[in-house]
């Protein structure tokens, strides 16, 4: 086992900062994309049930 602990290649901090960056920044990518498809679905399912096609 400390032998492959020995092998393990550990990221630099600042590898570390960029990858958590990157993840933070694609959740809110995530985040205002499924806001979006959701406006837009409720903007759908008012128009459908209001009568508007």
């Amino acid at each position: 086992m400390r032998t492959e602990i020995g092998r393990v290649t550990w990221p630099t901090r600042k590898e570390t900062a960029v990858t958590t960056g990157l993840v933070f920044l694609m959740a809110a990518m995530a985040a205002i994309f499924f806001f979006v498809i959701d406006q837009v679905v409720r903007l759908a399912v008012r128009l459908v049930f209001a009568g508007g096609f």
